[in-house]
């Protein structure tokens, strides 16, 4: 009848056809995914999408990605970092890690250019970020498996050795970093 309360509307369950690695929430509660897939819900989204806190795909967010995304974090400022095994975005070239505006644009202001995968990225509280992966080079200088970026996207100093792939990494309160 008239006064009869309408049934809640169930959220929406993601479905991407293909496996999802990589999971970041913005302060507005949307919920970056990246990973092998294509499609999200039906809809194409190559290997990351957006959606909203109901779980339905934001139609507006589509930085169309042409390899697997591994990893994703959110800068303090909305601006999205990805690492993966890609080499362009929209119509730009971008290896293996690129800085998203909020809206899924590319910042073309940001270009690090690694020589092969990344798979972990962490931002530090200087605004520093630390970049792991099956790299030896980033922006074209020598730093094996792990570098960090200023927030510009230059290289730092900080060179530490490594003899392996690095695919995760974390920093501790005191500042440590975990490999």
């Amino acid at each position: 009848l008239g006064d009869s309360p309408s049934p809640p509307i169930p959220p929406a369950i993601p479905n991407a056809n293909d496996g999802v690695i990589a999971i970041a929430i913005q302060p507005d509660g949307r919920i970056l995914i990246g990973g092998y897939f294509i499609e999200v819900n039906g809809e194409s989204r190559n290997h990351i999408a957006r959606l909203n806190p109901d779980g339905s795909v934001d139609e507006n967010f589509f930085p169309n990605i042409n390899g697997r995304v591994d990893t994703i974090a959110v800068q303090p400022d909305g601006k999205i970092l990805v690492g993966g095994a890609f080499t362009e975005i929209g119509t730009y070239t971008r290896n293996k890690i690129a800085r998203l505006n909020y809206d899924g644009t590319v910042d073309t202001t940001f270009d690090p250019d690694a020589d092969n995968a990344i798979y972990a990225i962490v931002l530090q509280t200087d605004g520093k970020i630390l970049v792991g992966g099956a790299f030896t080079t980033i922006d074209s200088e020598s730093h094996s498996y792990i570098a960090r970026l200023n927030s510009n996207g230059s290289v730092d100093a900080f060179n530490p050795i490594l003899d392996g792939v690095v695919r995760s990494l974390a920093i501790q309160r005191d500042g440590n970093i975990l490999v």
